[in-house]
């Protein structure tokens, strides 16, 4: 009995998805929502379940890395999943914005610098392990929603480094620096990822399943830029911020605007693949990929409509903000049903071994 337990959970951490930090990026921004519209109490057990959600994974990850080392490196030179890697970045900045609102800014500047490391290892090695260096060529058939999760990692160093700014000190020049040369990151990766994933939708076969969720994430890197653009909006002025603000303020009303506009767009999506298509509605982990991109859009709105001074867009913000507490219920629901269903053990997984069978 012992044994089996054993192969089952370490069967489990083989198969884990390095995209599972989308659960902490959820948990961390609806709370961050929470708090902006005064669901204190709510806010901060989302805040213990997000740091309790990081602290498992990390040592899941580290775990996952150390004993299945072969099916972890696989991951990151696949094209398909590779990009998920960066959900750690953006859960860790996510999770370091929740405390600075506490005011646990020691703690929040030490996960910016965890963050701050693996954007920039992470931004250079899955590029090309995944991509360029991939033996499998054309990689344009891979292009799919997890690649816009390297936009989101690049816009959560500028919402961290914009948060701390006004408490840094010295070293708040330095910060704007950050602030504004990550989101401007972020939105050059913006166009990289919807050019590619554009030409992969046009020129290569859809089926219903490759519309999976990671797609909302092509939403959620639009809120996310708005978000870190409202917050440098907010920075005191340095020459970095003073001579790019105008422009950060414009481009964060354009993405919202394009956000707003995906919207239907996905749920359009969802309908045709579950209720057109048949393609069964049940828990993966990549449906946090939903779940995040909700909260943000959500948090985003109430950012920009107090920064520009857009009350419409604030009211969007807080409304949305509800929606995005049911999706995450939902979410959470699910996965904490899904040891029941499965016997422990991870759907994808089994999906593998039924092809390897």
């Amino acid at each position: 009995m012992t044994n089996d337990i054993g192969a089952r959970v370490g069967a489990a951490v083989r198969g884990m998805p390095p995209g599972y930090f989308a659960l902490v990026m959820a948990t961390g921004i609806v709370s961050v929502g929470m708090n902006l519209i005064g669901a204190l109490p709510l806010s901060f057990v989302l805040l213990v379940v997000c740091a309790a959600a990081y602290a498992v994974l990390v040592v899941l990850t580290l775990w996952r890395f150390v004993a299945y080392r072969s099916a972890f490196v696989g991951d990151l030179h696949d094209p398909h999943r590779g990009f998920q890697f960066f959900t750690f970045v953006a859960g860790t900045n996510v999770l370091a914005a929740r405390l600075a609102v506490e005011g646990w800014y020691g703690a929040a500047t030490v996960l910016l610098g965890i963050a701050g490391v693996a954007w920039l290892l992470l931004g250079y090695a899955v590029p090309w392990f995944a991509v360029l260096g991939n033996e499998v060529r054309p990689a344009l058939p891979a292009a799919n929603g997890t690649w816009f999760i390297w936009v989101v990692a690049s816009q959560s160093m500028a919402v961290v480094a914009a948060s701390l700014e006004p408490v840094s000190g010295d070293a708040r020049s330095l910060l704007a620096v950050l602030a504004i040369l990550s989101w401007s990151v972020g939105l050059f990766l913006y166009g990289a990822a919807g050019v590619f994933v554009t030409l992969r939708l046009m020129l290569y076969e859809i089926r219903p399943e490759n519309l999976d969720p990671p797609y909302w994430v092509s939403m959620g890197a639009c809120a996310i830029t708005v978000l870190a653009g409202a917050r440098i909006v907010e920075m005191a002025d340095t020459p970095m911020v003073n001579a790019t603000r105008g422009l950060v303020a414009g481009v964060s009303v354009l993405f919202w605007a394009f956000a707003t506009w995906l919207i239907p767009v996905l749920i359009a999506v969802g309908v045709w693949r579950h209720a057109w298509k048949r393609v069964p509605l049940r828990y993966e982990a990549t449906m946090w990929s939903i779940a995040f991109p909700v909260g943000m859009y959500a948090v985003a709105g109430i950012y920009l409509g107090q920064a520009d001074e857009l009350p419409l867009v604030g009211q969007i913000g807080a409304v949305s903000l509800w929606v995005a507490l049911a999706v995450w219920l939902t979410v959470f629901v699910a996965m904490a049903r899904q040891p029941f269903r499965t016997g422990g053990l991870p759907r994808e997984w089994q999906r593998r071994q039924r092809v390897a069978r």
